[in-house]
This record gives C-alpha cells, sequence and structure tokens, in this order.
C-alpha cells in the first residue's frame, strides 16, 4: 500500500500521448500535464468497481485500469485518463477523440459537485436545450460539455435523467456519497457497454478486449456460435444481454444499470419503449410529411454539433442521400462537407453513379474508395480484431473501408443513414407484411398494392402461406419457430456432438407480428438494427471516427411508429413518407429508385478468389479442430454466396473461424 502524500508514477508510451503521469492515494486522482489534457473527448470508457479488501493495492488497480484504456486507444487517439477514488474501490479509464469543448475543462473523467465521477461514450445531441434548463434550475457549468450536462441532469432527475436525452450514449457514473454506480446505454444500442459481475466486483467497458486485459477469460460462447452458424442470428432474442463470450454481457439498448457497492445489488431495467398501440390513424399524408421532415431536420441540425469537421457516409441511395440533402441549408460551407462512398467496379449492384448525382447536386467534395477481394483477405482479421463478435456478410468491409477513407482525409464525424430501412420499411421483405395486413383487413384486392408492387419489378409474392399467416399469427409464430429448428437440426456439415450439445440452448423463439408496425420493431428493437449498429461502431472506432445517425432521433422514431402502415409502402413504394418528404429536394430518380441494394459488395465474386478461398480453408480447418465442423467440409468445394442469401454458410464458416482465432 501507498502511504498518505506519496505518489505513484508512470510513464505513458502511445503514439499519441507521452507523458509523465502521478497517482496521489489521498485525492485517487491521476493527473499529466496541463498541454497533454486540452481536449474534450469520447469515445472509449473503462471502469472497475470491487469490494475493498487488504488486498486491495492501489499500484494493482491503476494497473489494470491502464490496460483497459490501452485496449481501447484506437476509440479515442488523443489523450487518456484515470480516476481512483480514496477507498481504491472504484477506478474509472478514459479514452479521448476531441470533439467538443477542446478545453482542458473537459477532461475525463470527470468530477462533479465533489460528489460524483463521470465517463461518457458518445454525444448528447440536445446538450444545449438541457444545459439552459439545468442552468434556469441553478446549476452551473464549467465545461462547454455534454459530459458535464449528464452529471447534472442525474443530480436533479436521478435515474430520469435518460429520458431527457436525444444522443447515443454509454456512460457510468460513481456517487460517491451514495456508494452507487448508475450507468445507462441509449435507445438503439448505437454505443456499446460489455460488462462482467460476480459477487465481489464489476468491469466494464466499450468494447470486451477491455475486460481481456482485465482478466476476464475469453470463453466462447458456443450456443450462440450454433445459432450464428444454422440461421445467422448474431444475438439472443430472448435474451438482449447474452454475448458470444460466456460471462461477459452487454447491458441492452435503452436500458439502464444500478449497482450499490455495499449491498452488492445489481437492477437492470428498460426506460423507453414504442407504443405500438399509439396509431395516428386519421393524420392525412400531407401532415404526416410536414411532421417527418420537421423532426427529420431537427435531428440533422443536432447532429451537426462540432468543433471539428463533419463528413457523410454515401452509399447513393435514398437514405444517405436524403441525410446529405437536408444537412444543404444547415451547413455554413456545404461545399466544404465531404462525401464518403465505397465503389465496386464492374459489380452490377455499384452505386458510385448515384453517389456522384447527389454530390454534384449538392456541390459536394467526393471520395471514392474502390475495393476488390485483395482489399476483403488483407484486412478479414484485422476487422474481426475490432469487431469481436462474428458478422453475416462481407458488407461490413465496405463500411470499414469507408470510415478508413474519412480517417485519411481528416474527418472525425461522419453523418449516415443507418436505421431507415428498419423504422421505414425499406427491405423487399416488408412487402408481404404489409399485404398481410391488408388481407386481414380484407382491403388487399381493393387497394392495388399487389399489382402496383408486381409493376414497379417487385419479386415478392403473395402465397397460400401468407394467407394462413394473416389469419392465424399465432400459428405462424410457432410453425416459424419450428421451421428454424428443423432448419439447425439439418445443417449436414455440423458434428452431431455439436449439434447435440448447443441446439438444447437454440433461439428460434418468434414473437407474434401481426401487422407491418409488429415486424418493424422487432427488426428495430429485438433483432436485426443493434447487429448493424454493432458494425457501424467498431468499424468506425477502428479509424477514430465518430458516426451520427440522423434517422435514430427517438422523437422521429415514435412519429413514424405512430403512422399507419400505408404511409409506409404505398402503392408499391417502400419508405413512401421518406420519399414524399424528400421529392422537391432530392433528384428524382434518387427520390424514387425502385431497386434496393443496401451498401452490397460483389461478396460471391469475391469468394471465388484465390486469396479469400485460402482463408475460408483455413477457417473450416479451424472449427473441424474445434470439433464443430465434420472433417468432410475439408473435400467439399467452396461455394460462394451473395451477401444477403440465406444459406451463405462458406461465409459463416469464414467469420466464425476467424472469430475462434482472435
Amino acid at each position: 500500500m501507498l502511504k498518505p502524500g506519496c505518489q505513484l508514477l508512470f510513464w505513458i508510451n502511445n503514439p499519441v500521448v507521452q507523458c509523465i503521469t502521478f497517482l496521489n492515494p489521498q485525492s485517487g486522482i491521476f493527473s499529466y500535464p496541463e498541454s497533454y489534457s486540452e481536449f474534450y473527448s469520447m469515445c472509449g470508457i473503462a471502469g472497475i468497481i470491487q469490494q475493498r479488501s487488504a488486498t486491495t493495492a492501489t499500484s494493482l488497480l491503476a494497473e489494470q485500469i491502464k490496460k483497459m484504456t490501452g485496449c481501447l486507444a484506437h476509440r479515442g487517439p488523443d489523450g487518456e485518463d484515470w480516476w481512483i477514488n480514496p477507498a481504491q474501490s472504484v477506478a474509472f479509464g478514459h479514452r479521448r477523440l476531441a470533439i467538443i469543448d477542446t478545453s482542458a475543462n473537459g477532461r475525463q473523467p470527470m468530477n462533479y459537485l465533489n460528489r460524483y465521477h463521470i465517463i461518457h461514450n458518445g454525444e448528447i445531441y440536445n446538450y444545449l436545450e438541457l444545459k439552459e434548463a439545468l442552468q434556469k434550475k441553478g446549476y452551473r457549468f464549467i465545461s462547454q460539455t455534454d459530459t458535464e450536462v449528464i452529471a447534472a441532469a442525474y443530480d436533479l432527475y436521478k435515474n430520469q435523467c435518460v429520458s431527457y436525452f436525444d444522443g447515443m450514449f454509454a456512460f457510468a457514473i460513481w456517487d460517491e456519497q451514495e456508494q452507487q454506480l448508475f450507468a445507462a446505454r441509449d435507445r438503439f444500442g448505437e454505443k456499446p457497454f460489455f460488462f462482467y459481475f460476480d459477487d465481489t466486483c464489476l468491469v466494464f467497458a466499450s468494447e470486451m478486449k477491455a475486460l481481456w486485459a482485465a482478466g476476464i477469460n475469453r470463453e466462447p460462447n458456443l450456443k450462440m456460435l450454433f445459432n450464428f452458424l444454422t440461421i445467422g442470428y448474431t444475438g439472443n432474442p430472448l435474451e438482449p444481454s447474452e454475448t458470444f463470450y460466456n460471462k461477459i454481457s452487454k447491458l441492452p439498448a435503452a436500458s439502464r444499470m444500478s449497482y450499490s457497492l455495499p449491498l452488492g445489488e445489481m437492477l437492470i431495467d428498460k426506460y423507453w419503449d414504442i407504443d405500438l398501440a399509439n396509431v395516428k390513424k386519421n393524420i392525412s399524408e400531407t401532415e404526416a410529411a410536414e411532421q417527418f421532415r420537421h423532426l427529420f431536420s431537427q435531428s440533422v441540425k443536432r447532429r451537426l454539433r462540432s468543433d471539428v469537421e463533419i463528413g457523410s457516409s454515401l452509399s447513393g441511395g435514398l437514405d444517405s442521400s436524403s441525410v446529405v440533402a437536408v444537412s444543404q441549408p444547415l451547413l455554413a460551407d456545404p461545399q466544404n462537407h465531404q462525401c464518403f462512398t465505397a465503389s465496386f467496379p464492374g459489380f452490377e449492384k455499384d452505386e458510385l453513379l448515384y453517389a456522384k448525382q447527389v454530390t454534384s447536386h449538392f456541390s459536394r467534395r467526393h471520395h471514392v474508395v474502390s475495393l476488390s477481394a485483395e482489399d476483403l483477405s488483407n484486412d478479414l482479421q484485422n476487422i474481426m480484431h475490432y469487431q469481436e463478435e462474428p458478422f453475416g456478410s462481407a458488407s461490413i468491409v465496405a463500411q470499414f473501408k469507408v470510415y478508413e477513407l474519412a480517417q485519411r482525409q481528416g474527418i472525425k464525424v461522419l453523418l449516415d443513414g443507418q436505421g431507415a430501412d428498419e423504422i421505414l420499411a425499406g427491405y423487399p421483405k416488408y412487402y408481404k407484411w404489409y399485404w398481410q395486413e391488408l388481407f386481414r383487413k380484407r382491403q388487399l384486392l381493393r387497394s392495388g398494392e399487389l399489382k402496383a408492387a408486381w409493376a414497379k419489378g417487385v419479386t415478392e409474392k403473395f402465397r397460400f402461406s401468407n394467407v394462413l399467416a394473416a389469419l392465424f399469427p399465432e400459428f405462424a409464430a410457432v410453425f416459424l419457430e419450428k421451421q428454424y429448428l428443423l432448419h439447425a437440426l439439418r445443417q449436414k456439415d455440423l458434428t452431431a456432438e455439436f449439434i447435440k450439445l448447443q441446439s438444447k440452448e437454440a433461439y428460434y423463439t418468434t414473437p407474434v407480428m401481426a401487422d407491418l408496425n409488429g415486424v418493424l420493431y422487432f427488426n428495430t428493437f429485438i433483432n436485426g438494427l443493434e447487429e448493424l449498429l454493432r458494425y457501424a461502431d467498431r468499424n468506425a472506432m477502428a479509424h477514430s471516427c465518430e458516426i451520427r445517425l440522423p434517422f435514430l432521433q427517438h422523437e422521429l422514431v415514435e412519429f413514424i411508429f405512430s403512422l399507419p402502415s400505408h404511409l409506409k409502402i404505398r402503392n408499391g413504394w417502400t419508405k413512401w413518407i421518406l420519399r414524399k418528404s424528400m421529392h422537391d429536394i432530392l433528384p428524382e430518380n434518387i427520390t424514387w429508385r425502385k431497386d434496393k441494394v443496401g451498401f452490397e459488395p460483389p461478396q460471391q465474386q469475391w469468394m471465388k478468389h484465390k486469396s479469400v478461398q485460402a482463408l475460408i480453408q483455413a477457417a473450416k480447418k479451424r472449427l473441424v479442430n474445434e470439433k464443430i465442423l465434420k472433417p468432410e467440409i475439408l473435400k467439399k468445394d467452396i461455394a460462394p454466396s451473395d451477401a444477403y442469401v440465406k444459406n451463405n454458410f462458406d461465409w459463416k464458416y469464414l467469420s466464425a473461424g476467424l472469430f475462434l482465432g482472435i
């Protein structure tokens, strides 16, 4: 143990920060020269909360938290800092990415009112409005940061503070007076929060590699792996806290955590949800479009708040193009707003021409990265290092390279159109759910929706199975559950032992979805969107870049879910209300595009490449050695597949093999 008044000396040696750091055991505060703390930042947090014991040493706790933040350097390359409380029962660490308020006042972990210490990853986009309201109630602020606003809001509203935040966030607040932790994650799960908890210790961080650095075992969750290999699930719809590693959990989206150190008690609950019964049946199309435009513009405006340059990820599709269009009048100098696009030369689904049309229309600077099979083989291992869990297609590589391109141009913040497809019914699969809803209401034939969709080239069909699903949704849910199970059990490449051991807890339960809103809710909040948000966060943070998603503003999403289905799919068009809102500010062939690509790369073509096939074969060998795949798989020809086909087994084997190798 260190005696009062002593100082513990550390040397920080990383590419960004080199300085001498001191720990004062009386105050428990780390510090370093002022010139190295001139950043407010997100994006990597880490914490340890443990029962005080005779063997607890400040030096050991400091070493652990330093190892954790060291693993998160890519999330915040602009600096790091730590705090340990006087009792040596709590350690907080933070990595910095400078976005707002670049003064020393914004350093984290942040002390507020000499009672709270906070670490925060993310952005509270309405922090200026909240700050003004809090100032009227007597609160004072030293910094210009949103982190200090979170702490003040917690002091006033306690665990209800999250209801006031419009943002993406994962934060932790330690109340030294009450000896209690409060942590929360944003409504959609844009920002991560992983944790390990036992009877004596709580360890949490933005990424699991930081937990491993703290000594938590890296033990793969084979039940999750079984579900990924068979039906492609990357999460457990019934238990959203489950991860691909045993004993490591994630705080679910829209959830908050309270942990009392004296009592050793933890409580996790959900603080926000959508009311599916709240449907505005009589709202007019004009009124809906005006309200949508207002909320969407407000969301974009708030997400443009930054002290560094902001760019846009632009695929050429409707969603990202809409973000660019709405941001145009909100920018001080639109021509300096850079756009970034992935291109796949020679691929029929390459969207580069559409993206160029958008940047030309709005006079934006445009950067393009062209991708090949070599990029896939060169970057896959690195991508898995950052992702930490399996991913379902090669589309993740395109996103990774776009964010890398932005980093090379010095851009730290990108706007992105992600989330629109899930909340606005953008995928072709949603047609059948809308048709089933109309059929149940006896409106399908007279609505003309089938004819309108097929006239636009929609390949979805309305079959007898859809009739049964419309009339008997409970039966359809049970049937689908059994189909999933049979599909998994019939996977011939898996060993009988692996199937027997892991299929007992397979995740096949499906909710009863009687209408379009029901399936949109399922894909937005239960299974679908959070997987994509995980990809985006890890890919962006790998390049020290922050992604902001204007479509995922909770008031906007609440409004969209309150709209009747015919304002989401109409006359054979998906995302109807978005198209109507954008038709006067976007080029017509962008607004009314019939095809839906979704940032799709030429995965099938890439999987034929020699270097990629070598990776697939090596991954299969690893799975055979782990007794997951049968040895015969090594003699079978590799079956290249498109990114979004159902049975892309060889891609799953590749991803699973990489996962087991990290």
